[in-house]
């Protein structure tokens, strides 16, 4: 199963510059990395994106990431996955960009 990750442009650079990341401030203030599953990603972004624009978005495999991947409840208690390690630019599937229509943001083809 595929989980994403959301990257502002400055934190994606960081990951390939880096190697590995622990995350957004926010991540790192919650002491894990958040992801979201396919269907909570449109809602991930726009509660937490809205209008930021040259989003990355990254796609990794929950099988790869072992005991550090935890499903827990988060909004109205749906669970999420939390990725409690760094991530590695090696984590990764794919990634591709987030586009912006100018009034919503547009998740790649691939993901459909």
């Amino acid at each position: 199963m595929l989980v994403y990750k959301i990257f502002r442009p400055a934190e994606w650079d960081k990951l390939q510059r880096d190697g590995a990341t622990d995350g957004a401030p926010i991540d790192v203030s919650d002491g894990y990395i958040h992801l979201s599953n396919a269907e909570q990603t449109p809602e991930t972004l726009s509660k937490h994106f809205a209008g930021a624009e040259g989003l990355i978005l990254c796609a990794v495999e929950t099988d790869t990431l072992g005991d550090a991947l935890k499903w827990e409840p988060s909004r109205g208690g749906a669970l999420f996955p939390h990725l409690y390690r760094r991530m590695e630019l090696g984590d990764i599937r794919w990634h591709a960009p987030i586009g912006h229509d100018g009034t919503r943001h547009v998740l790649p083809d691939r993901m459909a």
